[in-house]
């Protein structure tokens, strides 16, 4: 059984809490629903989902069947490439809304600036919903440097957040950099780089030292990095697992031998994406 931990222990970056589920191929509905329902009853405060993911109905129903308060709840979703037209992002945003069964978002991203993104175009839309008080939050994902610049030139909401995949086999320190500039918050997906980091004898070692698991350390690095992170997990014994990490403290020797693992891998790179 995992260890009652108070959801006040986990830090936060600008009121978003700092560990959160992330939902990607959580598409079973049955199953997302319950993963949903088991973290946020595990004390997760912060549930990550997209349009893309077609979840948004389950992660919904597993925030209505948990006994803790929506308004205690960080909710983001992210709106796919073709929903990217200005009319297109009101419309599916709405639609979001209505599957994931609430009266609006604490974030909204745009998942990719790719397909039918515009800068002005998109952002725009973003920026009605943000006035309207649909959204609490602009977001961006996988945007490079350069898209970044461009969002914060021409979005009038504040860009809160840049989500990229992060871990401690591709630390993003360029992204990382530029959003600090901004004053951009960092969410990290795919943060166990699939399980890779399990196999890192550096992390191994870490791991033994602390008395805590490959993933525990992962996510407690990435925390020291100030990125907020997103792991995937639909079992209660990983859900559990993950959660722990809020107590494991990292001193800077195990920083400093996580940041020199001289290995990269990138685990989700689409042809369209603006790195290619």
């Amino acid at each position: 059984m995992t260890e009652q931990i108070d959801p006040e222990t986990c830090p936060t970056a600008n009121g978003m809490p700092m560990l959160g589920l992330g939902t990607w191929q959580n598409d079973d509905p049955e199953q997302c629903a319950e993963s949903v329902q088991t973290a946020l009853e595990t004390g997760y405060r912060h549930i990550d989902t997209a349009q893309a993911y077609d979840n948004e109905d389950a992660v919904g129903e597993g925030i209505a069947a948990a006994d803790v308060d929506r308004d205690d709840i960080f909710l983001a979703t992210k709106i796919w490439t073709s929903n990217l037209a200005h009319d297109d992002v009101l419309e599916t945003a709405r639609a979001s809304l209505d599957r994931l069964g609430v009266d609006s978002l604490d974030l909204l991203y745009v998942h990719w600036p790719a397909d039918e993104y515009d800068a002005e175009e998109t952002l725009s839309a973003f920026s009605e919903l943000y006035d309207e008080g649909l959204i609490e939050n602009v977001g961006v994902s996988n945007f490079q440097p350069e898209q970044l610049e461009e969002a914060v030139d021409v979005c009038d909401a504040p860009i809160f957040a840049n989500q990229v995949e992060l871990h401690p086999l591709l630390p993003q320190e360029e992204i990382r950099e530029a959003c600090d500039d901004y004053d951009i918050e960092v969410v990290g997906y795919s943060p166990l780089a699939r399980g890779q980091v399990f196999d890192q004898p550096e992390i191994q070692e870490i791991a033994e030292k602390h008395d805590a698991s490959e993933a525990q350390v992962s996510l407690a690095w990435a925390r020291e990095k100030g990125v907020t992170a997103i792991p995937k997990a639909t079992g209660e014994d990983h859900i559990g697992d993950n959660w722990e990490s809020v107590t494991v403290e990292l001193d800077r020797e195990d920083i400093n031998a996580i940041d020199a693992i001289d290995e990269t891998s990138r685990e989700v790179d689409p042809g369209f994406a603006p790195w290619n």
